[in-house]
């Protein structure tokens, strides 16, 4: 009886540390670093974005920068250039019963889209936001 009291809570223990350690595919999305980055979009940059903004709300409202670059008087651009791929999958199965058997039948489909974002924002000489603009694109 002893060992069997012991062995109902062994198994409770490791149920209980398998139901722990489950996620969702949701749960997994969020833990991914790259999380916000997916984020970009031409929204954000509308609704984020404004002449007179420093560099550091910039950074804050749409992160690091792909590229910086300074022009011959020593102002800033700094672009974000995003590339994102989406990919997508559509299987059905059905089937019937026959007399003689069961007859199984599949069909699926599979595509992929190609989006870009490519936000250039441009400094004066007091790192402020001088003008900004965006590009997007979906193949």
């Amino acid at each position: 009886m002893k060992n069997h009291i012991i062995i109902l809570g062994i198994v409770a223990l490791i149920s209980s540390g398998l139901l722990c350690g489950c996620m969702t595919a949701g749960q997994h999305m969020k833990q991914l670093g790259s999380t916000q980055e997916r984020e970009l979009t031409v929204g954000t940059v509308q609704k984020k974005i404004r002449v007179g903004m420093s560099q550091a709300d910039v950074a804050e409202a749409l992160g690091s920068p792909n590229i910086v670059t300074k022009d011959s008087t020593g102002k800033e651009t700094w672009i974000y250039d995003k590339i994102a791929t989406e990919a997508s999958y559509s299987k059905d199965s059905g089937g019937a019963w026959l007399i003689l058997g069961i007859y199984g039948k599949e069909a699926g489909a599979a595509g992929t889209t190609q989006k870009t974002l490519t936000v250039i924002i441009k400094f004066n000489e007091k790192s402020l936001v001088d003008s900004f603009t965006y590009h997007t694109s979906k193949f």
